[in-house]
């Protein structure tokens, strides 16, 4: 895995990393709807000079059924640039692919082929709960010490959840990353500040409170995550609440400035209960330096769509209204767009967000919806279900991802039809505004696409220690 000199795909700034090559390669997590049937690791072709552009080139079958793969990281990015903790020799080579069912994490080598990668290292679910106190593992980020990852719950399907740490070259695990908790328990994203040593934490709720679905008797109580953590990522203690209020609930996607010398980010809201509006918030530091007391607000709400009650799903139809569900976002590396994913109402939002704290609406695109069905316009005549969901934006900011599946019994309640799994690509304008590419829609029959990672790095897999 040593290298003499740092992989080419790293870059010490975000700026640099603009100006890298274009994507050739997508991986995408395939969820299996029978959950029954193993689910996979897909890889797409989208080069716009291929003939297989859009299509699925590959596949890598999980040796286990049940694992619902969720969000995926690599090894090894461009924070193993920063002078504190140096590791310029590690290598982009390996997929950390959890399972956020079944707590099983694989290690995927792309290596020597791109487009065939191969599991190398299987770590069983008893391992994992061993090793670190935790289950259900959810989200990977590469880190400038070692590769971090989140799990939602403690091993009996209750909380806390919390952070653990693996080696980036055994994948051995290093155990909790948690010195000191304080108060708190749900889990859900992280995300840091590494200039400042700051770590995020969201929540969304224990496995118990997930995993068959949304429970309205938590919900409408106000029991689902609404609050963000601000910890000393050192000394990995913990430091403040910013909590938003139970009326907004599950509080999911951490989205930190990429500057490093910055001390904001965004965090999306799924739902509110006063009228099933969805919103993002703005975490910041004041002071001139940055270096005064964490504050959060509201900056972007979106409301509720009014619709017919039979175009609803059970769990929606005595409200007569579709909610946004917004259940990504995503900040260009430049921190001038941010994606909003309303995988209710079936819309993709850009916001011009050069200031953070006056979002301006730039564009909007439909596809999808509970209630809309928004065709694409690859096929016009075909109606859609399913909604933009994860997002993902290249280095340069120009091509976007959106992919429709949330999670598997969550699919089946706000579409209980029977999800159709998508991905799509949106091309954006160089002073804001986006439109879907009618060549690049890929449907597919029994799996349903999740996180996507971009071949050398993309917006939301690496983070940066210099401006």
């Amino acid at each position: 895995m040593a290298q003499w000199r740092p992989d080419q795909s790293f870059y010490p700034s975000p700026k640099m990393a603009m100006e890298a090559p274009a994507e050739k390669i997508a991986y995408v997590s395939l969820l299996n709807s029978n959950e029954s049937s193993a689910d996979a690791l897909g890889v797409v072709d989208v080069d716009p000079a291929s003939s297989a552009y859009g299509r699925l080139i590959g596949q890598v079958d999980m040796p286990n059924a049940g694992d619902e793969l969720h969000h995926f990281g690599w090894n090894a990015c461009s924070s193993c640039l920063c002078p504190y903790s140096p590791h310029p020799h590690m290598e982009r080579r390996y997929l950390v692919v959890p399972g956020l069912r079944s707590s099983r994490i694989h290690i995927l080598d792309i290596k020597p082929d791109a487009r065939n990668p191969r599991i190398v290292k299987v770590i069983e679910p008893e391992a994992v709960m061993r090793g670190t106190g935790y289950s259900r593992p959810h989200t990977s980020h590469c880190g400038p010490d070692g590769i971090y990852m989140n799990a939602i719950g403690s091993v009996d399907g209750g909380g806390p959840g919390g952070i653990f740490m693996m080696d980036p070259e055994t994948f051995e695990l290093k155990g909790a990353w948690e010195k000191e908790r304080g108060p708190q328990f749900l889990a859900y994203d992280f995300w840091w500040h590494l200039g400042h040593d700051t770590m995020l934490t969201s929540e969304w709720g224990t496995p118990d409170m997930v995993e068959n679905g949304v429970n309205p008797e938590l919900l409408l109580a106000g029991k689902y995550g609404h609050a963000i953590h601000i910890w000393d990522l050192a000394k990995r203690r913990h430091q403040q609440v910013l909590d938003l209020g139970a009326e907004q609930q599950m509080a999911l996607e951490l989205r930190p400035s990429h500057d490093p010398n910055k001390t904001y980010g965004f965090v999306g809201v799924v739902v509110s209960l006063k009228d099933l509006s969805a919103s993002v918030w703005l975490w910041h530091r004041e002071g001139a330096n940055g270096n005064g007391a964490w504050k959060i607000r509201k900056v972007i709400e979106i409301p509720a769509e009014p619709a017919d009650a039979e175009r609803l799903p059970p769990l929606l139809k005595g409200f007569g209204a579709v909610p946004p569900l917004v259940t990504d976002i995503d900040l260009s590396l430049d921190d001038r767009f941010l994606y909003v994913s309303c995988w209710g109402t079936g819309e993709l939002r850009q916001y011009d967000v050069s200031d953070p704290f006056q979002p301006i609406q730039t564009a909007s695109v439909r596809l999808g919806g509970i209630a809309r069905r928004t065709a694409h316009p690859g096929q016009p005549d075909k109606a859609l279900n399913g909604g933009p969901q994860m997002v993902e934006i290249s280095r340069d900011g120009r091509r976007v991802y959106v992919t429709n599946s949330l999670y598997r019994s969550w699919d089946q309640q706000f579409y209980p039809e029977g999800l159709q799994g998508w991905l799509a690509k949106l091309d954006v304008s160089d002073g804001g505004g986006m439109e879907l590419d009618p060549k690049l829609f890929l449907q597919l029959d029994r799996m349903r696409p999740h996180q996507v990672r971009l071949e050398g790095g993309d917006a939301s897999s690496d983070s940066y220690c210099f401006s």
